[in-house]
């Protein structure tokens, strides 16, 4: 029997690129699509469907479980992914683990009960139990907004360090030198990075760590910005700046200190987190560190989609095995890391000298 490796020895090319012929021929050079349509006429290749309906036979459904779909940053996430999955005839099942290990671990295992295509994962769970757990399912996954421990397996994320580090150099260069975190729940991953790239920002201004006041909450919405802020205006001494996790925690921040009749940025300036819509819609337009929220969900749909296609064609050369001969290879990991960007706007453009006055 003819198989997609005898094709692809014929060729000259790998069984990857003759599946994208087969399935996607539009992500393939004119001159190979041609040499690979030429040795499946010669060789008579006929695609195993059996195989193929062995995994059609599945699901159709790839599962997403975010954080939190109340966050704008998560719906532009799901936006993507869902239309790349669309696009090749899946749908998604759209959960949210409100930040909660035991919720993700509960929608995982309703994944698996439901035999989903593949998943894709933004974890709360900081200890990697849940994921790991999952991953005895043998259901392909791709991790969103988080790289895996060790690197296994496929993920996009951004550099959240980076993105610390430029929200925190932005407030120094402005001369602030006393900033508030307010950071979020800090077993996630992505808080404790942004506190890492903003104590890193301290130390290249030549300012000790003291000079970040950490504010930590429970959740990740305006509600807990607003509890942030009011025990901001209780302190002391209260910062000129603050730095927040996500845009909501700033909006909840910027909200109550309005209303406490503190100026922005005057008296505190204020830097967030994504840059979500209502970001620059603010009453203070809020500068914000920018994540590629639909790169991220359309990258990590097109990883997942890749690794499902490497398991048709395994699946199609199942007798290539019962002959003693070896696959057409194993799907490659890949660990994709975006760069953020600062987005600057009048939240946090009054400029102030090292002493703290205003210049």
């Amino acid at each position: 029997m003819i198989v997609i490796k005898d094709v692809a020895r014929r060729a000259g090319v790998s069984v990857g690129t003759v599946s994208n012929v087969i399935n996607s021929p539009e992500r393939v050079g004119e001159d190979t699509r041609r040499r690979v349509e030429a040795a499946i006429a010669e060789l008579g290749y006929v695609r195993n469907v059996h195989a193929r309906q062995l995994r059609v036979g599945h699901s159709r459904i790839l599962g997403l479980l975010v954080l939190d779909m109340g966050n704008p940053f998560f719906v532009d996430v799901a936006r993507a992914a869902e239309r790349t999955a669309h696009r090749a005839g899946l749908g998604v099942m759209v959960c949210t683990s409100n930040q909660s290990a035991s919720e993700e671990e509960e929608y995982l295992a309703l994944f698996a009960e439901q035999r989903v295509r593949g998943v894709l994962l933004t974890p709360a769970d900081g200890s990697g139990r849940t994921v790991e757990a999952f991953r005895r399912h043998g259901i392909p996954f791709v991790l969103v907004d988080r790289v895996g421990a060790g690197g296994a397996g496929c993920s996009v994320s951004v550099d959240d360090v980076a993105g610390g580090t430029l929200a925190v150099r932005h407030l120094t260069a402005a001369g602030h030198r006393r900033i508030a975190y307010v950071s979020g729940p800090p077993h996630l991953q992505q808080i404790r990075d942004r506190r890492a790239g903003a104590l890193a920002a301290l130390a290249e201004a030549g300012i000790g760590d003291e000079a970040l006041i950490e504010l930590p909450t429970e959740t990740l919405d305006v509600a807990a910005g607003r509890d942030a802020a009011s025990r901001l205006l209780g302190l002391p001494q209260r910062p000129t700046a603050v730095f927040c996790a996500n845009d909501l925690i700033a909006l909840g921040v910027l909200q109550t200190l309005f209303a406490a009749g503190v100026g922005v940025p005057r008296d505190m300036a204020i830097v967030g987190y994504d840059d979500i819509e209502f970001a620059a819609a603010a009453a203070v337009p809020l500068t914000s560190v920018r994540q590629p929220a639909a790169a991220m969900g359309r990258l990590a749909a097109e990883l997942l989609l890749a690794e499902l296609e490497m398991e048709e064609l395994e699946l199609e050369e199942l007798e290539l095995e019962s002959a003693g001969e070896g696959g057409g290879g194993a799907h490659e990991h890949r660990q994709v890391v975006l760069q953020p960007e600062l987005v600057v706007r009048r939240s946090s453009l009054v400029r102030r000298g090292v002493s703290g006055g205003l210049l």
